[in-house]
């Protein structure tokens, strides 16, 4: 099984990574909700926040998806303005 808290401390080091890279501050908050998602799996996966009877789990379909989709928009948005970048530097040489 895939466990979602390595994947979300990867998320969170590759939107910081971005964020040193590139300064946008998407890239920081991004970064900052993954690692705070890691933290609060750790703690469901510690049985803090969940005694055991979480099977169905609601929160993720809020959470999950909202990170998710956050990501791919933040990551398409700045290959969208790298291309335009790119194309505005070759017509004005």
């Amino acid at each position: 099984m895939i466990q979602p808290i390595p994947i979300a401390l990867l998320l969170a080091c590759a939107m910081g990574l971005g964020w040193r890279a590139s300064g946008r501050r998407g890239f920081a908050v991004l970064a900052l909700c993954w690692a705070a998602y890691a933290g609060y799996e750790t703690l469901m996966f510690r049985r803090v926040l969940c005694s055991g009877e979480c099977n169905i789990r609601v929160d993720l379909l809020l959470i999950y998806p909202a990170l998710l989709g956050s990501t791919l928009w933040l990551g398409l948005s700045t290959a969208l303005r790298a291309r335009r970048r790119r194309r505005a530097a070759g017509h004005g040489a």
